[in-house]
């Protein structure tokens, strides 16, 4: 995972093995590029919960699978706050995996704030299965 923004902030790219000639290339929205991690391998189940209220309220809806059109199974696609049960997640700003990325450990996320963004409205969200 590469980040826009030193100590793992701002832009977020999920960037898998091979090249990437200009920033174009990974989705960038600039070609900055100030701190990176390694996502660990995980062989396990996925479970992710997500809310449309901040603090776990409201409406909530569990997820194992990928959705590419969250608007089409999670009300208008606006998650609040959101609990990581087992895996490594991606929300994505836009429908079909695209615009901003926000990588979401096993955890609680009490506000969309503490995934990164700075609005609640999430297109779609991808489990990160991959580690090549």
């Amino acid at each position: 995972m590469a980040y826009e923004k030193p100590n793992y902030s701002g832009y977020q790219y999920m960037l898998h093995k091979g090249e990437y000639p200009d920033y174009h290339h990974w989705g960038g929205f600039n070609d900055r590029i100030h701190s990176c991690r390694m996502v660990p391998s995980y062989q396990g189940n996925y479970k992710v919960k997500i809310f449309e209220r901040s603090d776990f309220g409201g409406q909530a809806m569990e997820l194992i699978e990928d959705c590419p059109d969250l608007r089409q199974c999670f009300h208008n696609g606006e998650i609040f706050s959101a609990n990581v049960l087992e895996g490594y997640w991606i929300f994505h700003e836009h429908p079909n995996y695209s615009g901003r990325q926000y990588f979401l450990h096993p955890g609680e996320y009490r506000r969309f704030s503490e995934w990164g963004s700075s609005n609640p409205a999430t297109g779609s969200v991808k489990r990160i299965t991959e580690f090549k």
